[in-house]
């Protein structure tokens, strides 16, 4: 995997901040939560991981970078 640039990095910051609830919508792991997982980030990393606290108690980081996709969940999708 390409390291991401300190431009991407900040975009990724930006885009999901601590606090951010997101819900798994792909996850190439077999680790992975089910798909539609719904979770908490805690920080962006510096490779760009996106470190989760998911409901289910699992902790796997979600790499964007790498194929992994979550979408933002408003007050009113929870």
């Amino acid at each position: 995997m390409k390291m991401p640039s300190k431009h991407r990095i900040a975009f990724l910051r930006e885009q999901y901040p601590a606090g951010t609830r997101v819900a798994l919508v792909a996850m190439d792991d077999a680790q992975a939560p089910p798909v539609g997982t719904k979770g908490t980030v805690l920080a962006v990393d510096d490779i760009g991981s996106l470190i989760m606290r998911w409901d289910n108690g699992s902790g796997l980081n979600v790499v964007l970078d790498g194929g992994d996709r979550v979408c933002k969940l408003d007050e009113v999708d929870e």
